[in-house]
């Protein structure tokens, strides 16, 4: 399964399991995501719910880049709607939401940790929103939920240069609650998720619920903008580059058209 589910107590573990291919998101492992939280939000028992990554280099390096490089604007819109409607629910979903990034979460990766409640770091941990170096944009809730989480300003620095940043200044930003050491990690995180899944469920439902109010403005009226905008960006000759540059192991040529 390319999602792994093991229960602690009245805390379940999804764990993203393709180490090889960096825990990248294909559209297989968004369809198990997707069909395990809906089995949790069923289960009364489970209280609160960590999401980490298999093995120790990546949280989830992101979108799935072989899926997206010959798509379609509308193919390429229908896979940033695949990855909204995860990351949405996840944001939305009655039971808190803990990630624990034990490396890389670049790119649908980042954004599948920023719609998580709350995140804690490796001190190995790496954070980014590289889009741009393949001649796109982020498509699943990123430019609103960065700039929501962090400021802004960092939003966009991130998104524009696309560089990544290590687990202490994510902190610093706001994009992390805490950074921990890399062997105790899913420890501390299951803390958290124990120490919260012994609160009344109902409370804690709701106060999730008028916390996520204090971010909207129109989160979905600017997350389809974003859907929008990460189509048209595979009309582009720039998209083909840096996605044939990304596969091909060399610096990117753009030449904007």
């Amino acid at each position: 399964m390319p999602v792994d589910l093991e229960r602690r107590e009245g805390v379940a573990v999804l764990t993203l399991n393709n180490p090889d291919a960096l825990n990248a998101l294909s559209p297989a492992m968004l369809d198990d995501l997707d069909g395990l939280f809906d089995a949790i939000e069923r289960q009364p028992e489970v209280r609160a719910v960590v999401v980490t990554g298999a093995g120790d280099r990546a949280f989830t390096a992101g979108a799935d880049i072989r899926h997206m490089r010959e798509a379609t604007p509308l193919e390429a819109r229908e896979y940033a709607k695949r990855g909204h409607a995860v990351t949405n629910r996840i944001e939305s979903f009655p039971k808190p939401v803990i990630a624990a990034v034990n490396g890389y979460a670049l790119g649908g990766g980042c954004e599948l940790a920023l719609a998580c409640d709350i995140r804690l770091a490796s001190e190995k941990a790496r954070f980014g929103l590289p889009e741009v170096n393949l001649g796109i944009m982020p498509g699943w809730g990123g430019t609103q939920r960065m700039a929501r989480a962090t400021s802004p300003g960092f939003a966009k620095e991130l998104i524009f240069t696309g560089r990544q940043v290590g687990a202490d200044e994510a902190k610093a930003a706001g994009l992390v609650n805490h950074v921990h050491p890399h062997d105790e990690l899913l420890d501390r995180a299951l803390e958290m998720a124990e120490e919260i899944a012994a609160k009344p469920p109902w409370a804690i439902a709701a106060a999730k619920e008028v916390v996520n109010l204090a971010l909207e403005g129109d989160l979905q009226g600017h997350l389809a903008r974003e859907l929008d905008s990460f189509a048209l960006a595979f009309t582009t000759e720039d998209q083909r580059e840096g996605m044939a540059a990304f596969f091909e192991k060399r610096s990117p040529r753009f030449h904007g058209r």
